[in-house]
């Protein structure tokens, strides 16, 4: 039978679950302190505290001194109450981590996606490493987040298509989902990283902004969050801005192309479009580029860090660079007007704040309303971070949910 709102038990766990999230947050704390921090009374912060202890969700970690009595203790969350694990799952490797409930990472490790062409196989190898290296109960693991370079189907949560990972397709949720017998997401990976930036990075403060992702082995995408929310679109396809036609970039029948996506040639070992924004700013296109002006071609990374210190020649070749990249920067602008727009990915990275710059300033002179150009304020993996906060926010929600009987 469902319980109305209002019942004691709901109650309970309205208070449980605040009390979790600001032991969580503020760290630990004594009875008096939680009581006068979420409003309730000695009584029930007492009793809440001892129900949660009960349950092995928190447990006194010290004590507090200072005040006319005994030192009071001191309750924290029990950090092995839960775990969950993000997984950035890419064409040549798969980053893997495992995290407590308070978020805090426990180990990360590496496995070969081409050991098998069974999605469930190498998730379910990452995850058994993980769990084994990090010596956690499989029982423990509340969640499980994976981002993949694909369009995830917002109505199934399915990856509906990857242009990089062939073997994922309809059903792989489902499998994953039989056989880890846990909560299961897949996600885009670009989102992932706008959901990190929205919650640590320079976006904090922005309801409305676009991540554009350029990564150093040719994988392009954006993310768009509007009134502080991931818009997907009806089909997932929001953001896929590899395929946008921007000036200067062929359409797949200039090329001879008329699969358009379905037409792929090799990039360094990587698949690649020949049309579109990708052929612009992809990895291959970019080595290319870097050739007319005598750079090193080994690859992107190294490639832009000696064209800052390559004096003119390196000047060119970057204003030319932020040239591409402002065409696409400036058509999101024109349609979506968002506050910021946010260059993710290596090629970013390896450009710094002076590439950033470059392309605000050859965006504005081809759109009316450039929004502000920013890049990245992620440290580390943004997808894997991104993944780790959308599994907390699912663990933590059905363990701090479900503390009252």
């Amino acid at each position: 039978m469902s319980r109305r709102p209002g019942t004691p038990q709901l109650l309970r766990q309205l208070n449980d679950r605040a009390a979790l999230e600001l032991l969580i947050s503020s760290g630990p704390m004594t009875r008096a302190q939680l009581g006068a921090a979420t409003g309730l009374s000695k009584v029930t912060a007492s009793q809440l505290l001892s129900r949660l202890e009960e349950r092995q969700l928190v447990h006194v970690v010290g004590t507090q001194g200072g005040g006319r009595g005994p030192n009071a203790a001191l309750y924290a969350v029990v950090p092995s109450s839960a775990y969950v694990a993000a997984l950035d799952v890419g064409p040549s490797e798969v980053t893997a981590a495992i995290a407590d409930i308070t978020g805090e990472i426990v180990t990360e490790v590496t496995v070969d996606p081409n050991d098998s062409d069974d999605p469930v196989a190498v998730v379910r190898a990452a995850v058994m490493k993980l769990v084994h290296s990090a010596e956690v109960p499989m029982e423990r693991l509340r969640a499980c987040v994976i981002g993949t370079p694909g369009v995830v189907d917002p109505r199934t949560g399915d990856v509906r298509f990857s242009f990089e990972l062939h073997s994922w397709h309809e059903g792989v949720l489902e499998a994953l989902r039989r056989d880890l017998e846990r909560s299961v997401t897949i996600e885009n990976d670009v989102n992932l990283a706008a959901l990190a930036e929205q919650a640590e990075g320079v976006a904090t403060d922005v309801s409305d902004f676009v991540l554009v992702w350029i990564g150093s082995g040719g994988g392009v995408g954006m993310a768009i969050v509007l009134g502080g929310r991931i818009h997907r679109g009806r089909t997932g396809g929001a953001g896929e801005i590899g395929y946008l036609p921007v000036p200067g970039a062929p359409l797949p029948h200039d090329v001879g192309l008329p699969g358009g996506y379905q037409s792929l040639r090799t990039a360094y070992g990587r698949p690649s479009l020949t049309h579109g924004f990708q052929a612009l700013v992809g990895a291959q296109e970019i080595l290319a580029l870097a050739g007319t002006y005598g750079l090193p071609q080994t690859n992107v990374i190294e490639t832009l860090r000696a064209a800052r210190e390559a004096g003119s020649k390196g000047e060119e070749f970057l204003s030319e660079l932020a040239g591409r990249i402002a065409r696409g920067v400036a058509s999101v602008c024109v349609v979506l007007d968002p506050d910021l727009v946010v260059l993710g990915g290596e090629v970013p990275k390896s450009g710094g704040t002076d590439l950033a710059r470059r392309v605000a300033q050859a965006a504005s002179q081809i759109g009316p309303n450039v929004s502000q150009v920013s890049l990245s304020g992620i440290e580390g993996n943004p997808v894997l971070r991104g993944a780790f906060l959308a599994a907390l926010e699912q663990a933590r929600e059905e363990v701090f949910t479900s503390t009252t009987e």
